[in-house]
């Protein structure tokens, strides 16, 4: 059986409930944005879609391998934006700083994955955490001159000490998650 499936960082509740703060301001603007969910803000660091449910073992198995030499980390939420610009925003996003160390494990979470035939990422990984997704443009002027209210805002330091393989189902209230692996970053001796 075929599930949707991504690989991920999971944030704590606190970060979780800052971050739905500045959503609950951002809304106040009227912007025709659907916003995420709190609960649901993660930082993907791979989307692999639909995927066997037998391969899942393997999978997580092969990234712990692959992953066991690294230390847990911290980063820095910080930062808000847009893509691909502020004058045509698509995605409302969160930024994360200190990020070197995150960027090293994307690419080996890429290469590891390549091997299961997920086709490697073709873009620059820019690590984000996805607040909003702009449907029309209506307010979005509004919505722009919000954005200076949070930018260069620090909304706090975040432990990663685990990646997760998430499950994606996709309900008629939203999308809903759940971890199916979690590798631990804790330099363990094989």
């Amino acid at each position: 059986m075929d599930i949707r499936c991504f690989i991920a960082v999971n944030l704590p509740d606190e970060i979780k409930k800052t971050l739905e703060n500045v959503t609950s301001e951002l809304k106040k603007t009227g912007a025709d944005v659907k916003w995420v969910n709190a609960g649901n803000i993660h930082l993907t660091l791979k989307f692999l879609g639909n995927t066997d449910t037998t391969q899942i073992p393997t999978i997580t198995d092969a990234l712990s391998k692959k992953l066991s030499h690294y230390n847990a980390f911290y980063i820095t939420i910080a930062d808000i934006g847009c893509f691909p610009s502020e004058k045509r925003p698509r995605v409302i996003w969160v930024g994360i700083k200190d990020s070197e160390v995150l960027t090293s494990i994307q690419k080996d979470v890429d290469a590891v994955l390549t091997g299961f035939a997920y086709a490697p990422e073709v873009r620059f990984f820019s690590p984000h955490l996805t607040i909003g997704r702009v449907r029309s443009m209506k307010k979005v002027a509004e919505l722009m001159k919000h954005f200076a209210d949070f930018k260069k805002s620090d909304f706090g330091r975040v432990e990663v000490s685990a990646i997760h393989i998430m499950q994606s189902e996709l309900k008629p209230a939203g999308a809903e998650y759940s971890s199916l692996g979690r590798i631990p970053l804790e330099n363990r001796e094989e």
